[in-house]
């Protein structure tokens, strides 16, 4: 499981709902190799490590919050989601920010029934 990269827990139970910290496309304690789609494949692989560590899947998660540093990403990023999705679609926010912790540009965070 990837370190977080601050003072937060990564994965929080509350009664029957998970809530998964922000993720971005962290391997090995450093951003993917690539641009928006290398570190949303990693992110989304991340959040779903973090899901199957509370025994839950991505199939379980019912909100996502898409963090871009550039809404031209979007189409991009929406790729990726769909892939790791399937075909569950949980509701879902898409915002532009000015920066991402360690350069990123691409971060994901997500509630899921647990």
């Amino acid at each position: 499981m990837t370190k977080p990269l601050g003072p937060y827990t990564p994965i929080v139970r509350s009664g029957e709902l998970l809530f998964v910290s922000g993720q971005v496309g962290l391997r090995g304690g450093a951003l993917v190799d690539g641009g928006v789609a290398e570190q949303a494949e990693q992110a989304l692989s991340n959040l779903a490590e973090l899901l199957r560590s509370e025994g839950a899947t991505m199939s379980d998660v019912v909100k996502t919050t898409v963090f871009l540093v550039d809404m031209a990403d979007y189409g991009a990023m929406n790729e990726v989601y769909v892939a790791a999705f399937g075909d569950h679609r949980p509701a879902r926010s898409a915002v532009a920010v000015a920066q991402l912790p360690i350069g990123a540009r691409v971060e994901i965070e997500a509630i899921a029934r647990g």
